[in-house]
Formats: C-alpha cells, sequence, structure tokens
C-alpha cells in the first residue's frame, strides 16, 4: 500500500515492521485527542450553541465518523496479518476428522479469523463437505464468519465499549455453535443439492504458500485497502442516519416499541431484521442510537445479529448447494437462536 511511496531499497520496503511502529504512535495521539479537537472546532470555531439539536447532532456526527474509521483501520490491520496464518484451506484441514460439538465449536472460532465474504460461501461449503466435515459443523462456521468479524467487533467496541463487543462476540458464538449443533442432530443431509457430494477433493485442494514477516505486513495494509474500502460509504451513511436520530428522535418512541417491557419487542426486531441486508458497518451506528433512545439491548442485539447473522445475499447464493427445506431450517433455528439471546438479555439487563 506504501511501498510505491518509498524507494525499492529503502529500509522501509526491507523491514516493513518499521512501517506500523512508526505509524502507531500517531494514531495514538490522534485518538486520543480527537474528541477535544471536534468539541473545539464546533463549540468554539463554528460557535455553535451546546443545548441545541442541530449541534449536538453535528458533533456526533464529526466525532463519530473518524474515531470509527481509526479504530476499524487498526484492528482491520492486525487482523488482516492473524488471518494470513488462516487460510480457508487450512481451516477446513483443522476441521477433518472432528465429532459434531467439538467440530461446531471449533468451527465457529475459526469463523472469527478466517477470510469470509458471501461470495466464498459456495466453495467452503463445498471445500468441507468434500473433506467429510459434518453438515452441522459447516453451518456453525458459516453462521459464524459472517457475523462475528473485526468490522462487528471494532464498532462495537468504539461505540459501546468492551463489555457490549465481548456480550456481542458471546453471544454470537453461542448461535453459531446451538445452530450447527441443531442442523448436525436434525440429519439433513437429504436436502443438499446431490452433486454437492460428487466433487472430487482434488478439484478443490489450494496450495499453501510460505509467508515471511514482510509478507504479513502486506497483508495487513491489503486487508485495510480492500475493507475499508469498502465499508466506508455505509459507516458515514450510518453514523448520519444515527446523528440525525440522536437529536432529534424521541427516546419515548423507541421504547414505546423496542423496550425491554414490550413482550414482542424481540421477534418484531427479528422479524423486521431477516429480510433485510446490511454489513455491520451500516447498521451498527444505528443500533447505537436505538439504544440511547430508550431500546433494550436484547432487543437492539437481535435486530443486529438477524440483520448482519442472517444475510440475504449469502442465503441466496447457498440455494444453489442447499433445498428450501434445509434453507428455511437454518433460518428458522438461527433466528430462534437470536431471540433466546435477545430474550436472555432482556431478563438480564
Amino acid at each position: 500500500m506504501f511501498s510505491k511511496f518509498i524507494k525499492k531499497d529503502s529500509i522501509f520496503i526491507k523491514n516493513k515492521i518499521l512501517i506500523p511502529i512508526i505509524l502507531l504512535p500517531v494514531w495514538l495521539i490522534l485518538y486520543i485527542y480527537l474528541e477535544p479537537i471536534v468539541n473545539g472546532m464546533v463549540y468554539n470555531t463554528f460557535g455553535m450553541n451546546k443545548i441545541s439539536q442541530i449541534t449536538e447532532t453535528i458533533r456526533f456526527f464529526i466525532y463519530e465518523v473518524p474515531k470509527v474509521l481509526m479504530l476499524l483501520t487498526l484492528i482491520v490491520f492486525v487482523v488482516g496479518i492473524i488471518r494470513s496464518y488462516f487460510s480457508p484451506e487450512k481451516t477446513r484441514k483443522a476441521l477433518e476428522g472432528k465429532p459434531l460439538f467439538v467440530g461446531n465449536i471449533m468451527a465457529s472460532s475459526l469463523g472469527i479469523v478466517t477470510p469470509f465474504c458471501s461470495c466464498s460461501a459456495i466453495p467452503l461449503f463445498l471445500g468441507f463437505v468434500e473433506a467429510g466435515i459434518p453438515l452441522g459443523v459447516t453451518f456453525s462456521f458459516l453462521i459464524a464468519a459472517p457475523m462475528i468479524n473485526e468490522v462487528a467487533i471494532v464498532l462495537l467496541f468504539g461505540l459501546f465499549g468492551w463489555k457490549t463487543a465481548l456480550i456481542y462476540v458471546s453471544t454470537g458464538l453461542f448461535i453459531a455453535i446451538f445452530s450447527g449443533w441443531v442442523i448436525g442432530k436434525l440429519k439433513l443431509e437429504k436436502w443438499v443439492e446431490p452433486w454437492v457430494y460428487e466433487i472430487k477433493a482434488g478439484n478443490l485442494t489450494m496450495e499453501e504458500e510460505k509467508l515471511n514477516l514482510n509478507h504479513r505486513i502486506d497483508a495487513g495494509f491489503t486487508a485495510v485497502r480492500e475493507i475499508v474500502s469498502k465499508v466506508w460509504i455505509y459507516i458515514i451513511i450510518g453514523i448520519a442516519i444515527g446523528a440525525g436520530a440522536h437529536g432529534y428522535v424521541p427516546a419515548e418512541f423507541m421504547a414505546s416499541f423496542m423496550g425491554k417491557d414490550v413482550w414482542y419487542s424481540v421477534p418484531l426486531a427479528v422479524l423486521l431484521g431477516v429480510p433485510m441486508y446490511s454489513n455491520a458497518a451500516g447498521i451498527i451506528p444505528i443500533v447505537q442510537v436505538l439504544l440511547e433512545k430508550g431500546a433494550s439491548l436484547g432487543t437492539s442485539l437481535a435486530f443486529m445479529m438477524a440483520v448482519i447473522g442472517l444475510s440475504l445475499p449469502e442465503t441466496i447464493i447457498l440455494k444453489k448447494v442447499l433445498k428450501y427445506p434445509l434453507i428455511f431450517t437454518f433460518v428458522g433455528i438461527v433466528a430462534t437462536g437470536i431471540m433466546i439471546v435477545g430474550f436472555l438479555f432482556n431478563l438480564i439487563f
């Protein structure tokens, strides 16, 4: 990413670890002083009234956008390096021969660090099935990979703090493990398209690359370039919507149908979330404002997980390898798991 600005014989090219070592202190200083800089700009430079709704809306937007993008850049870079150790092929090999429940736990955990997008759902599904990995274990991976990704974790940490991020990761893992285990117990292999089991092993084997530290640093910068360039617009749109709601939507309005005392709030949130499609970057800033305006934690988590975890594009793509009964079962079980989490957190918090 930065190589084109540096001479080929530069010390930074030969020892790319120096680039993040130098940039990290700069990032840290900017992050620490971001809020006072924004407050000074809004209140002093712009001379805006502190108690005005439009002032709070603008301040919220100007502060949250760079904060989230900075956090996202840092964590995506780190996760990009970590992911260079976990290729899809290594993940597939790691899950071979594992019994159902142990496999569900491993698959869900590996789903967090393995590169994944909706377009890779079918190749990964084929590779797992071809390797003899149980169907339920495969689904644990397919549920965890899009739901518990670095974008979601970064946004939750940046907007809500580490406790909420930890809750999200823990409950996401529970849903992936639980849903995969149930699908495995139901023995639904008959609803996989027959041609899937006819794939030959040799067609799916990928050659593993040997990477040194410079290659892994490059992988981090590549992850930043590819991921941040795709989601920044969703972050801005999501925060813009959130900023408007933050300044103008009355708290009583959200509490009236998304509060913890409304018995139907969790099923309604899941019902609304399942057919929607957004990524974590677009939905989490909106969820932040839902919580501020009176929506309960359980209901908000259920809505967010339904939108992110039951990705409409992934479901459509999987139709090429799954029959409708298995797709509906998959959506139903995951939605049920999400509702259990929502009710539980509404009860506890």
